[in-house]
This record gives structure tokens, C-alpha cells and sequence, in this order.
């Protein structure tokens, strides 16, 4: 090769070297991002309609990947985030599919009482975890029914039933849907199985503490945060409001090996959400509201 040739051919390599070098560094987030989204759609079996619709998933997908990475530099919080099965939802989309509180008083024949049986019970266990006591039935999927708060009625009277009889039955969150006259199941249909129900005293987390030393509990929560809808574990304390909007079961409370006081509650998203479908969320908070409004409005079943 002569002297001419071997110039050229330098020239060449430097500026193929400069140009993939620009290119490299005009790209250093979405190409791995575009390889977390592969590899997530693949989990979780995510196929869309057209391009169009993948290029606008993505998008939220990465919108919700950087605020979780973000969220996770933070050594201080107390949980953390991950993409889960609704990491390519805007938080709109996910609450108008997920959630949906309703209030028990629409059964008609669930009769509602303004006594508070626990309220003289002062001497309650420092840590009550009702699944370890067999009255809790594994975790459900509501699927876009926005009927969360059919699952947890159910899950509080899965609790009572098998307190009373000894028998742990899953109950068909269908029989209650059909009961909502006010349309809020947006999907499905059938009949009660609520003999009564007595609301706990409102903004009182004791009260709360009271009820769910003795049974599961029905509570509703403000669910409309990025942090709620991708929490992977951790005591949750935040963010959020006090704008119910979502039906839980509070299955038991504790403390963990920091000292955070948390309430155990069942949720209605799958395992894949959360700590295997539960959320431990900060309790004895100074809002006498509670975290997320959980002590707004709590009630338990009466059989």
C-alpha cells in the first residue's frame, strides 16, 4: 500500500471512530433504555397494535423508568420502586382502570351501625399479621375492573368468616359487584353476601389499631401517585393525598427493624405488584388522616 492509500485510509478510521464516538454519546439513555423495554414487554408479554402505539408506550415506559431510577438514588427513603406491570401506564390511564372505592353502605342489605365493638379493647398486640393466623386467602387480580373495592370487602370477610367458623373460603368478589346500583364495577355483575358492617371511628388510628387486632379491615386509600402504582417494597410513607380513591384490606400491622410502625395491607393488583401483592404503609403518622387517607374511612364485616 503506498504512501497516498495508507493517508486515505487513516483519514477514513478517524472519521468513522469520530462519528460512531458522536454517536454514542448523543445516545447514552435510550439505547439501554430501548434494551429495558425489550426485555420488560417480554416479562410481563406486552404485544401492541401498531408502532404507533409502541413508540407512545415506550415513552411513558421511559418517563417512568427515570423517575423510578431517580426515586431509587435517594439512600434515605424507606422503599423502593420498580418497573412493574404498569410501567407503560400514565397515572390517569392506571386510576380510571384500577381504581374505584365504593362505600359498603350501597348494599342493601348490609346494615350499617354506629357501634364500635372494639373500642373498649385497650390492650392490643404490639404486631398482628392475620395471615399467619390462616384467615387471609392468597392475593387476587381485579384486572382493569375497576372494583377494588368489591376485593376488599371480600378480603375483610374472608378474615371474619374464618375468625368465626374456622373456615378460610375464597369468596367470589363477583356476588358483590352486581350490587353496586351506581355502576361503579365498569365491567361486571351479581349478589351481596355482607350481613352487616360498622364503620370504625373516622381519623383514628388507634381505633384502626383497635379493629384489625381482631379482624381484617376495609379502609380506602388515595392510590393516584407514580410511588403507589410502581412501589416494589419497603414501608411506604408518601407520596400522595388524602383523596380516596382505592379499596384495600388492612390484614395486620407492625413495626420493622428500623422502628417504622406500618399497617400490612392486602392489595388487588397480583403478586407481581409489590411485595408479593401487599404494601406495608408508615402508620402513626401526624395526620390524624392517616397515609394516604387510610384512616378516612375503615369498616369491618359482621357476621
Amino acid at each position: 500500500m503506498d504512501s497516498r492509500s495508507s493517508t486515505w485510509l487513516a483519514i477514513f478510521l478517524l472519521g468513522f471512530l469520530s462519528w460512531a464516538s458522536q454517536l454514542t454519546l448523543s445516545r447514552p439513555i435510550s439505547l439501554p433504555m430501548e434494551v429495558r423495554y425489550q426485555q420488560w414487554m417480554a416479562q410481563y408479554g406486552r404485544v401492541y397494535k401498531d408502532p404507533i402505539e409502541k413508540a407512545r408506550r415506550f415513552n411513558i415506559f421511559k418517563a417512568n423508568a427515570e423517575y423510578i431510577d431517580s426515586a431509587n438514588a435517594n439512600a434515605g427513603r424507606k422503599y423502593r420502586l420498580a418497573l412493574n406491570q404498569f410501567a407503560d401506564f400514565t397515572n390517569d390511564e392506571f386510576s380510571s382502570s384500577r381504581n374505584g372505592f365504593v362505600d359498603l353502605s350501597f348494599v342493601s342489605n348490609a346494615e350499617s351501625t354506629s357501634e364500635f365493638r372494639y373500642g373498649d379493647v385497650k390492650d392490643v398486640p404490639d404486631a398482628v399479621d392475620w395471615r399467619s393466623k390462616g384467615a387471609v386467602t392468597p392475593v387476587k387480580d381485579q384486572g382493569h375492573c375497576g372494583c377494588c373495592w368489591a376485593f376488599s370487602a371480600v378480603a375483610a370477610t374472608e378474615g371474619i368468616t374464618k375468625i368465626s367458623t374456622g373456615n378460610l373460603i375464597s369468596l367470589s368478589e363477583q356476588e358483590l359487584v352486581d350490587c353496586d346500583t351506581n355502576g361503579n364495577d365498569h365491567a361486571c355483575k351479581a349478589a351481596a353476601t355482607i350481613k352487616g358492617y360498622e364503620d370504625v371511628p373516622t381519623n383514628n388510628e388507634f381505633a384502626l389499631m383497635q379493629a384489625v387486632a381482631n379482624q381484617p379491615v376495609s379502609v380506602a386509600i388515595d392510590a393516584n401517585s407514580s410511588d403507589f402504582k410502581l412501589y416494589a417494597g419497603g414501608v411506604f410513607t408518601g407520596q400522595c393525598g388524602t383523596n380516596i380513591d382505592h379499596g384495600v384490606a388492612v390484614v395486620g400491622y407492625g413495626t420493622d427493624s428500623e422502628g417504622t410502625s406500618f399497617w400490612l395491607v392486602k392489595n388487588s393488583w397480583g403478586t407481581s405488584w409489590g411485595e408479593q401483592g401487599y404494601i406495608r404503609m408508615q402508620r402513626n403518622v401526624t395526620d390524624a388522616q392517616g397515609l394516604c387517607g387510610i384512616a378516612i374511612h375503615p369498616s369491618y364485616p359482621t357476621v
